[in-house]
């Protein structure tokens, strides 16, 4: 089997993602390549929940909609999913709940009695699944020993009853097909919000600062769980406002800041950072998107904020913008955005999403660029300090209270090079000027990195262009159908040269996008640049291989 589906399906609060986590680490053990999607509704229990791991032997990072074995511990699994089987594919399911009817007679299927083993064992409903994972390793030929290490890993307590019960599926199941071992190094399995964290703690992270909010608060449990080993302070204030302003203080005080937020929240952010702006004070933000307006559809996924945080806060003041596509890329650009928001004292925003945020996907350091902190400019002590002395660059030397007798002001309103208040016309014209020069500094230092990348056939005359989590699946499609790909991951300061030189040779540009409006089409149409068809999806899910591909054949690609 060289790639295979396997998804597993029940209601929220059955240890869905879990049992998500302990399949993606068996076939990550057998030296697989794995990508988990988690699909679920925005209640604690009840709904439906899923997940989708996808096993390969190549590097992947989209999942399929056909799947080769579904693991049903409830019956809205297999009815909401059948349509997904495979003329060969084979469902295990709680027989003691589910009643297959309408299923293949080529499909081939095995019952457990979930249910009655559970009670036989005096156990809890959310032990359902170890059974059934119990009965997945048989039926595949994976071996006792291997699931009895992840289990002793995942399962932290009552681990000997999970084992007991993942045995009793064990028992109850009969081998129908062979995942074999590969020979090929294996890598960690990493969501996108655990490289994000990893990527900050790299360039030197002091402090992160959150209010919970789908898709980024695994960031803040992440990180909290990490504080002590890493050296953070962790902080969950009263509400997004307190996150912001807590942030600028702690920026003022030297200390390398990042807050985690998503649409709702960051909207209650602008005004910080437009404070930001003016008062040049060095934040992140990782601003994990979700389909909106308001609440919208708070555990789904999109791409709609592209243009809210290129324009967010008042006035005019320069900032960094950056969408990673995949786990590499989140922890080599998370660390670059704090590196350039301390160089160049202005606010780095990374732009990501659920399907990237908490997708899980394997996770290579040996492929990624050399990280270094970077120190910011600092006050020599030889002058009168002068918090916002213009200089070349725009970049002022900073100082931290307490320093002996200095002042160092920092100030929301215009104001002088001390930071005093002034409403002067000469200053004001002077003060802008000089916060504005920063963009050409911070565009001239990106030239120096890959912005933006290239993927597919080269010499296709066709190019698909997307930004953010849709890059693992553009990147299938397109190797499959023959296509390019173009992806910029730097999106303000907008990398038009490099742009430019990747989009050499096509003629034709379909940009991919899950929004209504085609944000990066607009985008690059400010920057010069004309898209001539769009693939646009809005229903909160991401794009399937199958989905894609089909998309783009029908557009006679």
């Amino acid at each position: 089997m060289n790639d295979f589906s396997v998804l597993i399906g029940g209601k929220a609060g059955f240890g869905i993602d879990k049992s998500g986590a302990v399949i993606g680490g068996l076939l990550n053990k057998l030296g697989l390549r794995v990508y988990i999607y988690r699909d679920y509704p925005s209640i604690i229990r009840g709904g439906h929940t899923f997940s989708i791991i996808r096993a390969s032997k190549e590097r992947i990072t989209t999942h399929r909609n056909k799947v080769d074995f579904i693991l049903a511990l409830n019956q809205d699994t297999f009815d909401l999913h059948k349509a997904r089987l495979k003329d060969d594919s084979v469902i295990i399911y709680d027989s003691d709940s589910v009643k297959l009817e309408g299923l293949s007679d080529k499909a081939r299927s095995i019952g457990v009695p979930i249910a009655k083993i559970i009670k036989e064992e005096g156990a809890s409903e959310i032990m359902r699944n170890s059974c059934i994972i119990g009965a997945f390793v048989k039926t595949t030929g994976i071996t006792w020993e291997l699931l009895d290490g992840i289990f002793r890993k995942e399962f932290t307590k009552e681990t000997d009853l999970n084992l007991k019960i993942a045995r009793r599926g064990y028992d109850e199941a009969r081998e129908l097909t062979k995942i074999e071992p590969i020979s090929q190094r294996i890598l960690p399995l990493l969501s996108g919000n655990q490289a994000v964290a990893l990527g900050l703690i790299k360039a030197g992270l002091n402090t992160y600062i959150s209010y919970p909010m789908t898709p980024t608060s695994p960031i803040l449990h992440y990180l909290a769980e990490a504080a002590d080993e890493f050296g953070l302070k962790v902080i969950h204030p009263e509400s997004e406002i307190g996150v912001m302003l807590m942030s600028l203080g702690f920026s003022y005080m030297g200390k390398k800041v990042a807050m985690g937020t998503s649409g709702g929240g960051f909207c209650l952010m602008t005004e910080g950072l437009s404070f930001a702006g003016m008062s040049e004070l060095p934040i992140v933000v990782v601003m994990g998107q979700r389909p909106g307006p308001s609440t919208g559809l708070p555990t789904y996924s999109a791409q709609t904020e592209l243009h809210f945080v290129l324009n967010a806060g008042q006035g005019e003041f320069p900032r960094f913008v950056v969408a990673p596509g995949d786990t590499e890329e989140a922890y080599f650009w998370s660390a670059q955005a704090l590196n350039l928001s301390w160089k160049y004292q202005i606010p780095s925003i990374i732009l990501t999403d659920k399907n990237l945020g908490e997708g899980v996907f394997n996770f290579d350091i040996d492929s990624i660029p050399d990280i270094k902190e970077t120190a910011p400019l600092l006050w020599d002590r030889k002058s009168p300090y002068k918090r916002y002395l213009n200089t070349e660059t725009g970049v002022s030397p900073l100082a931290f209270a307490p320093e002996k007798d200095t002042v160092i002001k920092v100030n929301s309103y215009e104001h002088d090079e001390s930071g005093i208040t002034t409403e002067d016309t000469g200053l004001s014209v002077l003060m802008a000027e000089k916060r504005l020069r920063k963009e050409k500094y911070l565009q001239e230092e990106l030239d120096k990195f890959n912005t933006v990348k290239t993927y597919g056939n080269k010499e296709s005359e066709v190019a698909l262009l997307c930004w953010g989590s849709n890059k693992g699946v553009c990147v299938e499609a397109a190797e499959s159908l023959g296509l390019k790909v173009i992806q910029p991951l730097v999106l303000w300061p907008f990398p038009v040269k490099q742009f430019q030189e990747a989009a050499k040779g096509a003629k034709k540009f379909i940009c991919v996008e899950n929004n209504a409006t085609g944000q990066l089409s607009q985008l690059l149409k400010i920057s010069g640049f004309n898209v001539d068809e769009q693939i646009l999806k809005y229903d909160g899910r991401p794009f399937s291989l199958d989905e894609l591909e089909e998309r783009i054949r029908g557009m006679g690609k």
